[in-house]
């Protein structure tokens, strides 16, 4: 059986490092090493990371002064040995069967890549995500892995992450993918379209959620900072260009309608802290974009109308 190499970058989640360790410890899948990356912790998730690597001979351990996310992603993908690569974040944890049955998939339609559903889960409950459109058994081509993402009201448990997703090292290495450690929130949509991109790639999908993504009011998706939000109209801005430079002209309107979908999300923040600036500013994007979001959410005309009550919103100073 190959080797699966699991990546995980750790930073000060010492309530939740020992959960997140336990399940992929504990995965059906034998076959497995497990990159724990510490960057730059400042509470005991360092020494969590060390006390499991006496006990699992599969566990590496490598510690270095906080550069971000995606620079321990990076540590990460220089250091596996693996011919396959998940990723998983250190406050969620995932199913027994995560790692067998995205590879089973993968070896099934001698897919380059392979995905999975996953759970929402709060302190009080666990929600499977489901698709409302359903995606067919068998292969998926290259343009559904470039577009499920972004038709993410129809395919919820599909979307952009990394975590729910197994990836060939070799392409990986071959192309020496990173992770772009000039954004902080969004690096990974980044990586997983440069991924399908750069290669004649075909997926495929286990209709079953295996990863637990847990939802703690201090992640970087609950961040109300300007400079970590605005990262990700910069992702969709290039994912559009991607999609203009490499023969997928007619998708670029979906990245479009992302971004706009983006901009409303600051200008909500704009609003609450009574930003008028940085509304305008975010107006500004809105219009730009608002016939493409109205596209892409024809399906959702109170998405449209909400989006329209932000463009017409004005703060008194």
């Amino acid at each position: 059986m190959d080797k699966i190499s699991i990546i995980v970058p750790v930073y000060n989640v010492e309530p939740y490092l020992r959960k997140c360790i336990d399940s992929i410890v504990s995965q059906k899948y034998e076959n497995i090493e497990i990159l724990l990356i510490n960057d730059g912790s400042t509470d005991n998730s360092g020494n969590i990371c060390s006390e499991y690597s006496t006990k699992d001979k599969r566990i590496r351990v490598f510690h270095q002064s906080n550069k971000g996310v995606s620079a321990a992603m990076n540590v990460g993908l220089e250091n596996m040995a693996g011919n396959y690569v998940c990723f998983a974040d250190p406050d969620d944890w995932v199913e027994p069967d995560w790692c067998l049955d995205l590879y089973n998939a993968v070896m099934a339609d001698s897919a380059q890549i392979g995905i999975s559903s996953y759970f929402i889960d709060t302190d009080v409950k666990s929600m499977p995500q489901k698709n409302i459109k359903q995606i067919r058994p068998g292969k998926i081509s290259k343009e559904e892995l470039l577009i499920y993402p972004l038709k993410r009201d129809f395919y919820m448990g599909f979307c952009g992450y990394v975590w729910n997703k197994i990836f060939s090292a070799d392409i990986i290495n071959l192309l020496k993918l990173r992770f772009d450690e000039a954004i902080k929130y969004g690096s990974d949509v980044l990586f997983y379209m440069n991924y399908i991109l750069s290669q004649d790639c075909n997926g495929a999908y286990v209709d079953k959620s295996l990863y637990h993504y847990y939802q703690r009011n201090n992640a970087i998706t609950k961040s109300t900072s300007y400079e970590i939000k605005l990262d990700i109209l910069k992702v969709y801005k290039c994912i559009e260009e991607m999609f203009h430079n490499n023969g997928y002209k007619h998708l670029c309107f979906w990245a479009r309608g992302f971004y706009c979908h983006h901009a409303g999300v600051i200008a909500n923040i704009a609003i609450k802290n009574n930003d008028k600036k940085m509304l305008l500013q975010m107006q500004n994007e809105i219009k730009h974009h608002l016939d493409d979001y109205s596209k892409t959410n024809d399906s959702f005309p109170e998405k449209i109308e909400n989006m329209l009550f932000l463009l017409n919103y004005s703060l008194q100073r």
